[in-house]
């Protein structure tokens, strides 16, 4: 099984040791879609997945989540964040045994859902249907002076001084790098999974076309995220390396644990 770079304490120890309040802002990669993005002294939690509900629920079926990498922390001990969010109904993008404990220990977490999934996202979570905050295609809402902009199949969060889209499970479609260019996005969450009828999933980008996409629109810099999690429906980065360097387009490639710096975005990427 792959270890995080970093896990439990120790990504705790990183997270504390990294506030800072300087316009700039850090990632760290929780597996899977799941990332932490702490600025400014605000941390939210963009579509995490920590626990082992899906191995659970499919173990004993023909179609077996079985995890890749270690569970980098458990979300009980995640007691600081101010916003979540989900951006579909995926249990790899909206857990209730992540965010249940979550909103357990942050009773003032606000939690930014697409507004068409409203009552999915309040049976599965338990919660005042109320209580979620919701955007549509279109849409802008400002929390703790971070901007969520929904965009069509996909999330974005756009900071005061910096632009983040994450896109949630998604293929390209016809017009998306159009809609996403006039962002501005300095880093750009994509998955690379890919695509294949034999795990009867729904499909993702494939790392040539994440990295096609990033480039499409522009973005300083593209993450990968998406895969090492479940070994039916993951996919190697090298793909994804290879068309960034062809297209000369910035990348990085986290571990799954592993900080990334917003400084970083004035230094050669790998």
């Amino acid at each position: 099984m792959i270890r995080p770079l970093q896990s439990n304490d120790a990504l705790l120890a990183d997270i504390r040791a990294s506030d800072r309040r300087d316009g700039s802002f850090r990632l760290w990669w929780l597996g899977q879609s799941g990332f932490l993005l702490q600025w400014q002294g605000v941390h939210v939690l963009l579509d995490p997945y920590l626990s082992d509900s899906l191995t659970r629920k499919y173990g004993q079926t023909d179609k077996p989540h079985v995890r890749m990498t270690e569970l980098v922390i458990d979300p009980a001990r995640l007691a600081f964040v101010d916003i979540a969010t989900s951006t579909h109904n995926h249990t790899d993008h909206l857990d209730a045994e992540t965010l249940g404990p979550i909103l357990a220990r942050n009773p003032g977490l606000k939690l930014m859902i697409p507004e068409a999934n409203r009552a999915f996202v309040a049976d599965r979570l338990g919660i005042d249907p109320a209580l979620p905050v919701g955007v549509d295609d279109g849409t802008t809402v400002e929390v703790s002076g971070i901007r969520f902009s929904g965009i069509a199949s996909a999330h974005e969060s756009v900071e005061r001084d910096w632009t983040i889209y994450h896109s949630g499970d998604t293929v390209r479609y016809p017009g998306m790098a159009e809609k996403l260019r006039p962002f501005g996005i300095q880093v750009a969450l994509l998955p690379i999974n890919g695509r294949a009828p034999e795990r009867r999933v729904p499909g993702n980008l494939f790392g040539q076309e994440a990295a096609q996409l990033a480039k499409d629109t522009a973005a300083e810099l593209v993450i990968p995220c998406h895969f090492d999690m479940f070994a039916f429906n993951t996919a190697s980065p090298d793909e994804f390396r290879r068309e960034c360097a062809r297209l000369d387009q910035p990348h990085k490639v986290l571990q799954c644990g592993e900080q990334w710096d917003s400084e970083s975005l004035c230094k050669p990427h790998t």
